[in-house]
């Protein structure tokens, strides 16, 4: 109850600030209250008094006209008429308003919330007299297995609904009397630890505790009620579980049931967790479901723990651990590996050696026939005509090796490969593997001509160097550019370096260029031997009998016409000439030209003749008819010798004019006779010796020496050598070390006193013998038998012969036949002396 000077305190505190209007005005009013009524509870801010209208008090929706709260329409002052009872209604909404007769609100409304004070009025009470609960054994102590429940009307939250719960009594009181123990706030019945250690002991119950509740918290005062809670000891069910094993893809009704368990306590609320997280749940009576299908390749075992708990989630003991092993089927095919990057191996890799090695997996279990793997090489299949293949595969290990068959350059083969699960046998799973092999290529090809013989190619001897003789091709079978790269070179036929190749680093056309002059007379032809070979490394077996290409070049003589050492000569000679006279001679301007053969043209007089190999230009016979002053012209040709097929014929011309002389007063001086003298060659200190006229007196007493000069022939002046001894005499030597064998008519030029005349020397020139004398041939000896004086004797001796043996044989026949006309017995016997 609340005192009448608090009330008038709060009245006068309400009259000093009449001004103080809140929005919403809050009073409180003790329930139960016992003092007079109508109760001021506060002076309402109204507005003055002149304003028209009434003041109207409404309150919640459904109170009564007849309510417990009024407005003093003098004072206007709040008045509650009649005692408040906070458990009956706990607040009051109001509000304040002035209104006119037909409710027009002029004023307000003001709210006033009007609240009841509580005051501890209201007994606590348990929810149940008696309660009724199972202990398990194995119960953890402080865990709570009972929630006692009471209830308190008072307001929630004040020390008048603040509840306390304790235990006033336990029976029996064996093994210990503080086998229990509550908690006093929340009413949590729990086992004590001494009480948890003697429970599972020794099974003892049932046991009956006799509870408490009281109100006003920890204060001794209070409101107070009992009940009695009997507690029945029972046998511990949780009990360990054994594996259990599923198949997967199980084909069954879900949920399905797996196992079972059961916590033999009261207040239970079972809870399930998995290991990792799977399909399976447990229900209020601790039967435990796999709630769908299960796959062994996602996860092969779960462990799941099933806990046993009170309404606050507590563990009553330990969890149980059930095993789910999760039988494997055979639902999976083996796995391919992701197809790569081809496979290359070099070709010519010997049979054996290994490709790649085939790793398909399979996600069924490990060590099962489900996933024991065998493989099978369905391509390449074998080529007809051949034997062995290209690959072998290994059922077991899936090791790819090379096969007996040959394997080309450049192919790009494509392995298709069955893995069969269940070890291949029937029912079982299978996948195709793919694996791209490349054959990849090595050096292994000679580089060869597509020639190797060179049909003869012809060249001028004149053929400037630099030109072009021949171009050869070669080929290389290999496929990478690397491997076709080629090298030439002359291998033979040139020791002097006549020849030249030239090609490009990367072609396979080589070209044969001229380098040096040819010369038909060094060389005639050339056989030359053009090699390739591989700039790489070659692999395998070495190069063919195609890497050497024969080209065989003839050397053409470039014979030039023939050309004299004049282009006209002129000769002067006296009338009296008489035939057989030298003129001159006619010669080529290179004596180390092919001979030539000289004919004379336009000779009509015959007065000429000109020797056809020498070029000597005689006269034919005397000059009749010729005059002293003419001139007579003639033309000399000349042309190559041999046989006109040979060689195409070339000839040169050149006129020869002659000047007729009177005849000399004076007789031309004699010469004295050479007899024909004999060399031999190689050449020796030998010579022939050339004398001036010593027999014409009219030389013979002349003044000044002679002088000898050899022909202007340049063939003559290159074999022969001529040097003056005196004035009178010169010495006519071999030039060269050695001088064709044969007669060699040497001119020789000789002046003396202006006069200028030439004399032939007939030198023989034959072989040297070991003493260095000529080996000349030998005519027969006198006395020396001939062939037919030799035969005839031969024959008189092989006659004598003959007749001297048919004497000895008819003389042994005669003997023979006296022998048989007498026989032994006929004979007589010698008497013995």
């Amino acid at each position: 109850m609340v005192p009448t000077w608090l009330w008038l305190l709060c009245l006068s505190v309400a009259e000093v600030f009449p001004e103080a209007q809140p929005t919403e005005l809050y009073v409180e009013v003790p329930e139960n209250y016992g003092g007079n009524f109508p109760l001021y509870l506060i002076k309402l801010p109204l507005p003055p008094e002149e304003t028209e209208g009434k003041i109207v008090l409404s309150g919640n929706p459904g109170m009564t006209a007849e309510g417990p709260f009024a407005v003093d329409a003098e004072s206007g002052f709040l008045l509650v008429t009649r005692v408040l009872d906070r458990e009956e209604q706990a607040e009051y909404q109001l509000q304040v308003t002035r209104e006119t007769e037909d409710g027009h609100v002029l004023w307000g409304p003001l709210p006033v919330l009007v609240h009841v004070k509580d005051e501890n009025d209201q007994v606590p009470y348990f929810s149940q007299s008696i309660y009724r609960v199972r202990l398990s054994q194995g119960t953890r102590p402080g865990v709570p297995f009972l929630f006692l429940e009471a209830s308190d009307e008072d307001e929630p939250g004040t020390a008048n609904s603040d509840l306390r719960f304790y235990i006033l009594n336990q029976a029996p009181a064996q093994p210990s009397p503080d086998m229990f123990q509550l908690e006093p706030r929340l009413g949590a019945l729990a086992l004590s630890p001494e009480g948890s250690t003697s429970l599972d002991q020794d099974m003892e119950g049932p046991y009956q505790l006799l509870v408490q509740v009281k109100d006003m918290g920890d204060q001794a005062s209070g409101h107070q009620a009992t009940a009695t809670v009997d507690v029945s000891v029972v046998e511990n069910t949780w009990v360990p579980l054994d594996p259990v094993h599923l198949a997967e893809n199980l084909k069954v009704p879900y949920p399905h049931h797996i196992a079972q368990v059961h916590w033999n306590g009261g207040d239970i609320h079972y809870h399930l967790e998995s290991q990792p997280p799977g399909p399976f749940d447990v229900d209020t009576e601790g039967t435990l479901y796999v709630t769908k299908e299960l796959d062994r390749e996602a996860q092969a075992e779960y462990l799941l723990q099933v806990q046993a708990r009170n309404t606050r989630g507590e563990d009553y003991t330990e969890p149980l651990e059930l095993r789910v092993v999760v039988m494997d089927e055979n639902d999976n095919a083996p796995v391919c590996p992701l197809r790569g990057s081809p496979i290359s191996i070099p070709e010519l890799s010997p049979p054996g050696t290994e490709v790649t090695r085939l790793l398909a997996e399979d996600l069924d279990a490990t060590g099962s026939p489900n996933s024991h793997i065998v493989y099978c090489l369905l391509s390449p299949e074998p080529e007809e005509g051949t034997e062995g293949r290209a690959f072998k595969l290994d059922s077991t290990s899936g090791r790819v090796t090379v096969g007996d068959a040959p394997l080309q350059a450049g192919q790009s083969i494509l392995l298709q490969v069955v893995a069969a699960d269940l070890g291949g046998a029937e029912g079982g799973l299978s996948s195709t593997c793919e694996v791209t092999v490349t054959i990849t290529d090595i050096n292994n090809h000679a580089p060869e001509f597509t020639d190797s013989q060179i049909e003869p190619i012809s060249l001028p001897e004149d053929t400037e160097p630099g030109t072009l003789v021949a171009t050869l091709t070669a080929t290389d079978a290999d496929l990478e550019p690397v491997f076709r790269l080629m090298d030439f070179a002359i291998e033979a036929g040139d020791v002097e370096g006549t020849f030249g190749l030239d090609w490009e680093p990367d072609s396979s056309h080589v070209q044969l260029l001229l380098l040096k002059n040819l010369s038909y007379e060094a060389a005639s032809s050339h056989k030359l031997v053009i090699v390739v070979r591989s700039m790489a490394e070659l692999v395998g077996p070495g190069p063919g009998p195609g890497a050497t290409a024969t080209v065989t070049i003839l050397v053409e003589r470039v014979v030039p016409p023939p050309k004299l050492d004049q282009e006209s000569y002129e000769a002067s000679v006296p009338v009296s000439t008489p035939a057989g006279s030298l003129l001159l001679t006619i010669q080529p301007s290179d004596p180390m030209s092919s001979p030539l053969r000289f004919s004379l043209v336009n000779d009509s007089e015959g007065w000429f003749c000109i020797k056809e190999v020498s070029g000597e230009v005689h006269t034919a016979r005397p000059l009749q008819g010729a005059q002293p002053g003419d001139m007579y012209t003639v033309l000399v040709e000349a042309q190559y010798e041999g046989d006109p097929g040979d060689e195409p014929t070339l000839s040169a011309s050149a006129t020869l004019v002659i000047h007729f002389l009177k005849a000399p007063s004076a007789r031309a001086p004699t010469l004295n006779p050479v007899p024909t003298r004999h060399l031999c060659t190689p050449r020796q200190d030998h010579g022939v010796v050339i004398s001036g006229p010593s027999e014409d007196p009219d030389v013979a007493g002349g003044h000044g020496p002679y002088s000898f000069a050899l022909g202007p022939n340049p063939t003559v002046q290159r074999d022969w050598h001529l040097q003056a001894l005196n004035d009178s005499h010169a010495y006519l030597t071999l030039a060269l070390h050695w001088v064709e064998p044969r007669e060699h008519v040497v001119p020789v030029v000789v002046s003396h006193n202006a006069q200028r005349w030439q004399l032939l020397i007939r030198v023989i020139v034959c072989r040297c013998n070991v003493e260095g004398q000529c080996m000349r041939k030998v005519g027969r000896m006198k006395g020396m038998p001939t062939k037919l004086s030799a035969v005839g004797i031969l024959v008189g001796t092989l006659m004598a012969i003959g007749i001297f043996l048919i004497l000895i044989f008819t003389h042994l026949t005669l003997a023979r036949k006296k022998h048989l006309d007498h026989p032994v017995d006929s004979v007589p016997l010698k008497a013995v002396v």
